[in-house]
């Protein structure tokens, strides 16, 4: 995409958001056999082990880029989400934690979650989405970490997540199992306008406006390259279920 002069806030949004829609993580095969009910709950926790260490270090990669942002308001959108992973006054519903109660649900213990890393369970392109992540809060322009996190990957969780928990309810999960997704579903829509928020007050010239919509369609294929690691173990039979802790 090249420009000439800036968009206006709405067509840079448009630009945005069509960037994350030609890339949208709901189309790929894993996220339509989740959807249809095709996936068993040890093919669930396998996806579980995964997106834990994806979004493991997600508070403190958020920490880095709230210390990055020069101006208040900014700030405060980002300590207000920061918090949202946290939840300080809530022991246990931290998001990892939540995660672990949906993977504890699928057969999975905590402590193996945990250990997947040293078990040498995590997958080349699972390893790949957290570097990315920690790219962009540390070294790659403000309003390229706003677009490529909370734009392009909170920004999918709104449409993507109640298609999963309608398929695990119908496989017999509980509202506190599947308490990960709805507390995304609840919020990442507010979260997602915070960052076009941001994106736009930081992409303030054609360049940087470039760079963002091409940090969220970069963030969307990299997520999509980590269901494709994901499904290809499970169809491939790379993955095999197993027992015990």
């Amino acid at each position: 995409m090249q420009m000439d002069k800036s968009m206006n806030r709405q067509a840079f949004s448009k630009a945005l958001v069509a960037a994350r829609t030609q890339r949208h993580s709901g189309a790929h095969p894993f996220s339509l056999a989740w959807a249809d009910g095709r996936l068993t709950r040890a093919q669930l926790g396998f996806w579980a082990i995964q997106h834990y260490y994806y979004i493991e270090l997600i508070p403190q990669q958020f920490g880095h880029f709230f210390c990055r942002l020069p101006d208040l308001d900014a700030r405060r959108h980002m300590l207000e989400n920061l918090i949202g992973e946290e939840v300080p006054d809530q022991p246990g519903k931290r998001h990892p934690d939540l995660l672990l109660r949906f993977a504890q649900a699928c057969g999975v213990s905590p402590r193996r979650v945990r250990e997947a890393s040293d078990r040498g369970e995590i997958l080349p392109g699972t390893r790949a989405m957290r570097s990315w992540i920690y790219e962009l809060v540390a070294f790659r322009e403000l309003a390229e970490a706003a677009a490529g996190i909370m734009v392009a990957l909170e920004g999918q969780t709104p449409t993507l997540y109640p298609r999963y928990v309608e398929a695990c309810r119908a496989m017999g999960m509980s509202d506190d199992d599947l308490e990960f997704f709805q507390v995304h579903i609840d919020n990442d829509t507010h979260h997602e306008g915070e960052g076009l928020e941001i994106t736009y007050r930081y992409a303030h010239t054609p360049a940087l406006q470039r760079k963002a919509v091409a940090a969220v369609a970069a963030s969307a294929r990299q997520r999509l390259a980590m269901l494709d690691g994901i499904w290809g173990a499970i169809e491939t039979g790379e993955w095999k279920p197993r027992r015990g802790a």
